[in-house]
């Protein structure tokens, strides 16, 4: 299997120059060759990624700043862009803004890559025309090098290496199937009464980064001061990434080491996290409670959660199934009933019916085990509760 390893890279002062030439040397080729592909859909023609790297290799003669990129990185920039296309079609694939959009280029030939430890917290890559560049250490590599990509992320440089880890499907771990449900109060609540969460940012942080924003919008664009202060912005956004992902990554190791099968929702979080304003002619209602729960729902990271989940699963011998999402919230766990009213609030579930008390979030987690143990085959609910979209008539009633 196919897998990454990302490391903190330590750029001299002369290599980080030349890494920042580099991107832009790629993101020109990449905005370039997409100008070229919509002029040319535009007037019934194709061109490919052959006849422009062909182009790509005369244009070096005249412009000596391209020659100076390594050529399997345009190569690849140019090979991205044609799987780009061809996804999503030309007309859809974004430019690359240079305000917008990080370094990042990619190494694909591991001949041209030598990697080595040199201490117990440092290794050392070597790469085409950077020459020898220092790493931290975290962890071995793990398998055998595939590819290399540098990217610039939160003021800091990253060599992330595609390795193949010779990894066969994992034996079944044994554990006992749970159910998890993602909140907003509290990230992760199982459905054995297990729940984790963490502040990501701190109030200190919080009031330092509304400054920050606060400057940026009064700061000249295009300033020496708007650069410098998104540069801080840039950083304090990438610390609180980074213990998200902490989170998400300690969060589905523990998950999937102790549980055979992990039932999640199957939920749309970009459907989710869409605006609420419409349109002009068609202006939405209450936008701004609808943009507090879009900050709310991806500051806990559940799309992030969820495909951790099924890497993990992987090696630690689990397996992942989502269920639909419809009434899981409302439902009580313990005699089926479905009500909105037994959810009094986002901590506290009450059922209307049975009068049986507990946590929100957990009385949830159990209604997506039971769907997902239909779903498998391994429950006694029948498939039809687990898929349905509409309540049954005797309970709607």
């Amino acid at each position: 299997m196919l897998t990454g390893r990302r490391y903190l890279l330590a750029f001299t002062p002369e290599q980080e120059e030349f890494a920042e030439r580099i991107g832009d040397a790629c993101r020109v080729v990449w905005n370039t060759a997409l100008e070229q592909r919509r002029t040319y859909r535009q007037r019934g023609v194709f061109i490919g990624y052959v006849e422009q790297a062909r182009q790509m290799a005369e244009a070096k003669k005249d412009f000596p700043w391209l020659a100076e990129a390594p050529s399997h990185t345009l190569q690849q920039t140019l090979r991205d862009l044609e799987k780009a296309c061809k996804t999503h079609g030309t007309f859809k694939v974004h430019w690359r803004s240079k305000r917008k959009s990080a370094p990042r280029f990619r190494f694909p030939d591991p001949k041209h890559l030598t990697v080595e430890r040199i201490s117990r917290r440092w290794g050392r890559v070597r790469l085409p025309k950077l020459g020898w560049v220092r790493f931290r250490w975290t962890r071995p590599l793990g398998g055998e090098l595939r590819n290399a990509t540098v990217l610039k992320d939160g003021g800091r440089w990253y060599v992330s290496f595609c390795v193949e880890d010779g990894l066969a499907e994992s034996t079944p771990n044994g554990g006992p199937p749970v159910g998890v449900d993602r909140g907003v109060q509290v990230a992760v609540a199982t459905s054995d009464g297990w729940m984790r969460d963490r502040r990501f940012i701190t109030p200190g942080e919080a009031a330092r980064l509304k400054r920050l924003q606060q400057q940026l919008a009064r700061r000249r664009k295009g300033s020496n001061r708007r650069a410098a202060t998104k540069a801080k912005i840039g950083m304090l956004n990438a610390r609180i990434r980074n213990r998200r992902t902490d989170f998400v990554a300690w969060t589905a190791d523990r998950l999937t080491r102790s549980h055979e099968l992990v039932i999640l929702e199957d939920l749309k979080v970009t459907n989710m996290t869409a605006s609420a304003k419409g349109t002009r002619e068609a202006p939405g209602s209450r936008v701004r409670q609808k943009a507090g729960l879009n900050r709310a729902i991806l500051a806990k990271g559940w799309g992030g959660l969820l495909t951790t989940l099924e890497h993990k699963a992987r090696y630690n011998g689990s397996r992942i199934v989502r269920v639909p999402a419809a009434y899981t919230s409302q439902r009580c766990s313990a005699c089926g009933r479905v009500d909105a009213k037994s959810r009094e609030s986002q901590a506290v579930f009450v059922c209307t019916s049975c009068a049986y008390t507990g946590n929100a979030d957990v009385n949830a987690a159990k209604n997506i085990l039971a769907a997902g143990l239909a779903v498998t085959g391994r429950g006694d609910l029948a498939v039809g509760r687990s898929v349905k979209r509409q309540p049954p008539e005797a309970e709607a009633a």
